[in-house]
């Protein structure tokens, strides 16, 4: 990746964390308002890496719920 996508990718990475860490959903939209202020750029590349990443965490934690329940089904049938 270049500059930006790497700053802004680093960046998603931390307003994330920032996010589990605080609860605050609305980190995300005052880092864009501030990167839309200066860079037009910077903020289409954090906000592409922001919802890429979010939208895997959902689609990871779904995964991880879809073999939980899959696994259950099979100790259910184990059992019976």
């Amino acid at each position: 990746m270049g500059v930006t996508e790497d700053l802004a990718d680093e960046l998603a990475r931390d307003v994330i964390k920032a996010i589990e860490a605080t609860g605050n959903e609305d980190l995300a939209t005052d880092i864009q308002k501030v990167l839309a202020t200066s860079s037009q750029t910077a903020e289409e590349a954090f906000l592409t890496a922001f919802r890429v990443r979010r939208a895997n965490i959902k689609a990871r934690a779904l995964l991880m719920e879809k073999l939980r329940q899959f696994k259950a089904a099979q100790e259910a049938k184990t059992r019976d």
